[in-house]
């Protein structure tokens, strides 16, 4: 029998011979690169796509941004000034910030920004609901007046994806997708090149004045070194590896594991993790619809989840990458053993077939969508589906690319309808390091991610860990919620892994961070 390594090894070397090399004289001022998935939505607020974030990075800047020990530092800001009852935050931009089009950046885009961002984001919605006003003072001084202390300011605004846009921009509903993409960050997106499915572009942006610092994480100066910024989908891990070799592209983000060995053995490629804290799977369920609004079904699932079934199929004999993870990634300070049992022991199908029976379960159809253009994601859902049809559940495989698993996912309409059930995706541990950005534990109903749990428990805990006086506290809280999340189970944590990124040796000046950045970056 060919295994499924051979057979990917095999097909990414046949590829070689069919790729074309570049051009002679082609531009080395030109990265080439290949996402994870494809940019089927470029707003970075009304979607949670780590490549919407990307891109986010790319085109917006933020008034903070943080750096590698995870503290918020001035990013668009000369500074901040705080009063000493902590209730008044004066914040000036830096002088000469410039939007694409050449206009000032001006505080009112920086107020209705943090206002678009706020009604989607956990930090954001929490900032927004102590906020008693947010007043222009000046066109480079705005203030935020709040109703009580909220002293993680600078790590909300500089961790969270609070992209500043014009105001013009920024007054479109959070919930509606924004049109048009001007930013004042070290890219122009350049719209007219972008086709869905197939490619998009970025242009430096010479108007850009970066500080004077070294990069660290989100934060410091963002030197670019390219001219242009390419992204080329290639949902084929073979040809992807292909192209790669052959110097059709400069960059691939996310190898699958079966073909790490072969690019770490190839000449000219460089393989290396450049998240510190990796991603956590989900296995996302919809709380609002049939069966999974079953609290009883829920919880007869979780005997037979087996982290180790979704880490071997997505790291294959590269265990090394992964772990087992609770609801708050490893590495963090509020991850924690509590309850860990419950995922971790021996598990028990049997049990779990049981508990089914045993739920009120009546066989309904579960629409498991599974995104045939990413295979990690891929390999997660098949793991689903099996583990849920052994235990009795009717799971519907439902395969489709990406950008309409994004589109459809949004739906609260029942899966009979067009809408779902369940489906697979990842968390970059930034995200779900903290009950401030862990969107997915959320308990606040439609107002949450996708599957819109209603948990007033967890929102208490949540709103205690924003109060609390010190670590040791807020840790105390975690595990708590931890505890929580085991009962009532917002999603299914997966595990934790570190997917390795492989590139040409001859590029250099990689930013360490929980998403890929292009900054920093230059050949040579």
């Amino acid at each position: 029998m060919i295994s499924r390594r051979s057979l990917l090894t095999t097909a990414a070397a046949a590829s070689v011979a069919t790729l074309a090399r570049p051009a002679i004289g082609q531009s080395a001022r030109v990265l080439r690169y290949v996402p994870q998935a494809n940019l089927a939505n470029p707003d970075p607020i009304w979607t949670t796509a780590t490549v919407a974030l990307m891109h986010g990075y790319m085109v917006w800047d933020t008034l903070y941004g943080i750096d590698a020990g995870l503290i918020g530092r001035p990013q668009m800001l000369e500074g901040a000034d705080t009063s000493s009852d902590g209730l008044l935050w004066t914040m000036k931009l830096r002088d000469g910030l410039l939007w694409h089009d050449g206009e000032k950046v001006l505080s009112r885009d920086c107020i209705a920004s943090i206002q678009r961002w706020g009604k989607r984001d956990g930090f954001g919605q929490r900032l927004l609901s102590q906020t008693a006003e947010m007043k222009v003072v000046d066109d480079r001084t705005f203030t935020i007046r709040l109703t009580k202390p909220f002293p993680v300011m600078p790590y909300a605004l500089g961790a969270n994806g609070c992209f500043i846009m014009p105001e013009r921009i920024a007054k479109t509903d959070a919930f509606t997708q924004i049109t048009e993409f001007v930013g004042s960050g070290p890219f122009r997106f350049l719209r007219d090149e972008w086709v869905s499915g197939a490619s998009a572009a970025w242009a430096k942006n010479e108007k850009y004045v970066p500080r004077q610092e070294a990069p660290s994480y989100f934060a410091g100066g963002k030197m670019v070194h390219f001219d242009r910024v390419e992204w080329k989908i290639m949902p084929d891990p073979a040809t992807a590896a292909a192209a790669l070799q052959q110097g059709e592209v400069d960059w691939w983000e996310n190898p699958i594991a079966d073909l790490l060995p072969l690019l770490r053995k190839a000449p000219g490629l460089k393989v290396e993790v450049l998240d510190p804290l990796g991603a956590l799977g989900v296995l996302a369920v919809n709380h609002t619809q049939p069966p999974f609004d079953n609290q009883k079904l829920l919880q007869a699932i979780l005997p037979a989840l087996n982290q180790h079934d979704y880490l071997d199929a997505v790291l294959g004999d590269q265990q090394s990458l992964g772990r087992t993870a609770g609801f708050f990634i490893p590495g963090s300070p509020f991850a924690s053993d509590v309850d860990m049992d419950k995922i971790t022991g021996k598990r028990d199908v049997a049990l779990a077939k049981k508990l089914v029976a045993e739920s009120g379960y009546k066989g309904e159809p579960i629409v498991l969508m599974s995104p045939s253009d990413q295979p990690q994601l891929t390999a997660m859902a098949q793991v689903t589906d099996a583990m849920f049809k052994s235990i009795g559940l009717n799971s519907q495989y439902t395969s489709m690319d990406w950008g309409t698993l994004v589109s459809r996912r949004a739906k609260h309409d029942p899966s009979s309808a067009g809408g779902w059930n369940s489906f697979c995706t990842t968390w970059g541990g930034l995200n779900v390091s903290n009950p401030g950005a862990h969107f997915p534990l959320r308990g606040n109903g439609n107002g949450g991610w996708f599957g819109w749990p209603t948990d007033p428990e967890m929102e208490a805990l949540r709103d205690k860990w924003f109060d609390a006086p010190d670590l040791p506290a807020q840790q105390a809280v975690c595990r708590d919620m931890q505890r929580l999340a085991f009962k009532d189970l917002p999603f299914f944590p997966t595990g934790q892994w570190f997917t390795p990124t492989a590139h040409s040796d001859k590029l250099s000046g990689f930013v360490k961070a929980g998403y890929m950045l292009f900054w920093g970056v230059k050949r040579g």
